[in-house]
């Protein structure tokens, strides 16, 4: 009869993954687009498709280059390339696979966490799955919600440890082997998985519940060689397209966005929550805290409960390390959306016991407990449709500014032109040729100039681009009205302007300072 019940509830969390990100695709669909709600989903599409043509690691064909931070993504989109899939089926089908995978391990660790509340695993699981950021990031191309999933899966292996039966020297080393792979995966998707993998490293040695020091030990070495045997070749093969073990995005960006660390770092952290807190989510706030003060009282008696602590521990770190490095808040918080699934499985676990012992009290407590469920779950509904709206407003907006401008180049401007890109991703799929990154992320050279708009102006003259695509505040030094700078093309689309925004231009670059 478990077993039934357990079935029931995977079928029922999958068939929430396909749902929702299918619905968000038809809403995109429905707003007369396809496509993907940011231009870095292109990037990777790039990397994966000049993959599976040409066997090589590039951006530009020909070029090899450490451009994406996402390695094992970028090999799951070259699968569909290399079996003749549609690429927006196959990377929906992927999205689909990674919020499910998100769900189930989302219900098991809610069920862990409040172990006598019956049915509290499919509310984590639901939870997770139709939070319309993990939706969001399902459908959006990108490898946020595979790193999501990987690193729930590593709390999940964790959090086995204690029940372990076998404590032989072979099996604590091959679990370990099997979390320093699960390690390795994630930082394969984004480098922060290393991360993790060291903080739930820090949280066992602390808990140990592998009995004597040798058990940790070996687990300890088991966890080392699984991951190293991922991290050699992934440095090696930065090490060989540059002077890093790490590719060069993370350090563009922030360059890139540098100025956004003179704001005072608590505002900065503030400034990252609200976005990914926008949502059915925040109602479950109440339920971390609950959940956090039950296990501070467990651990007075238990101190492997410590482990139990790991995904809150894990959600503040990632929210805590981009603060610090990269505190940008665009693309309803994208950097730190993989915080959220931690965050909720925490929440509804302790919401849950809140509902438990308001159910215990009088009129007033039965009452207040209701109220938060049914209001938890109205917020959900509500932000699943607007999260839609959303979704497809951010499609609309990629594809009728940089898919259209891109498209304009690819028709118009011959390849054997030098052209400077601010956003490279559609560019370089529809419009593939050499190009000069403005951004840093295929052209490390510009890194340390990036925000220095004179130093900008002379690497374009040095290189002698013809010409450049860019937004208006993407423009070296930020002057549009700069006399070498020649409009020839605008995509005059209503929808970024709605939205607050401007369009994309194509300039031809006057180096006399005189537009023919």
């Amino acid at each position: 009869m478990a077993g039934q019940k357990t079935r029931w509830r995977d079928g029922v969390i999958v068939l929430a993954a396909a749902f929702s990100v299918t619905g968000y695709l038809l809403v995109a669909g429905s707003m007369g687009e396809a496509g993907f709600p940011l231009d870095d989903a292109w990037i990777h599409q790039v990397y994966a498709r000049n993959l599976a043509q040409t066997g090589v690691w590039a951006f530009v064909p020909g070029q090899p280059s450490a451009g994406s931070t996402s390695p094992l993504y970028t090999l799951l989109l070259a699968v569909g390339y290399w079996l003749g899939v549609p690429f927006l089926g196959w990377t929906t089908l992927l999205g689909i696979a990674a919020l499910a995978v998100a769900g189930l391990i989302a219900a098991r660790l809610a069920a862990q966490l409040a172990p006598r509340l019956p049915g509290i695993g499919l509310w984590g699981g639901l939870a997770v799955t139709l939070a319309w950021h993990m939706i969001w990031a399902g459908a959006s191309g990108m490898e946020t919600m595979l790193f999501g999933a990987l690193t729930l899966g590593m709390v999940a292996l964790v959090w086995q440890e204690p029940d372990a039966g076998d404590r032989s020297g072979g099996a604590l080393l091959r679990r370990g082997v099997l979390l320093g792979l699960l390690g390795a995966a994630a930082m394969l998707t984004r480098p922060e998985g290393a991360g993790l993998l060291a903080l739930l490293g820090i949280l066992m040695w602390i808990a140990r519940p592998q009995g004597r020091w040798r058990g940790v030990l070996l687990w300890s070495l088991g966890v080392g060689l699984g991951w190293l045997a991922g991290f050699v070749p992934y440095a090696i093969f930065n090490l060989s397209l540059g002077s890093s073990i790490f590719p060069g995005t993370a350090s563009a960006k922030q360059a890139e966005y540098a100025i956004l660390l003179q704001r005072p770092y608590l505002q900065r952290a503030a400034d990252l929550l609200v976005p990914i807190l926008a949502g059915g989510q925040v109602m479950l706030l109440p339920g971390v805290g609950v959940m956090a003060a039950q296990l501070a009282r467990k651990l007075r008696e238990d101190r492997t409960a410590i482990l139990l602590l790991a995904p809150l521990a894990w959600a503040l770190a990632l929210i805590a390390l981009y603060a610090a490095r990269l505190p940008a808040t665009y693309q309803h918080g994208r950097y730190v959306m993989p915080a959220l699934p931690h965050l909720i499985v925490t929440g509804v676990a302790g919401t849950g016991l809140i509902l438990h012992r308001a159910g215990r009290q009088r009129m007033a407590g039965r009452v207040a407990g209701r109220a938060l469920a049914l209001a938890t779950v109205a917020l959900y509904i509500a932000f699943w449709a607007i999260g839609a709206q959303q979704f497809g407003q951010d499609v609309r907006i990629i594809q009728t500014e940089m898919v259209a401008a891109a498209r304009w180049v690819a028709a118009t401007i011959p390849p054997e032109e030098l052209l400077a890109v601010h956003d490279i991703g559609a560019v370089g799929y529809f419009a593939p040729r050499p190009i000069l990154d403005l951004a840093g992320l295929i052209s490390p050279e510009v890194i340390p100039i990036v925000r220095d708009g004179e130093a900008l102006w002379a690497l374009l003259q040095t290189r002698q681009a013809r010409y450049l695509m860019a937004f208006p505040d993407q423009v070296p030094g930020g002057d549009t009205g700069d006399p070498r700078l020649c409009p020839v093309y605008s995509t005059g689309s209503p929808w970024a302007a709605a939205a607050g925004g401007s369009n994309m231009t194509v300039y031809a670059l006057a180096w006399d300072g005189h537009c023919p």
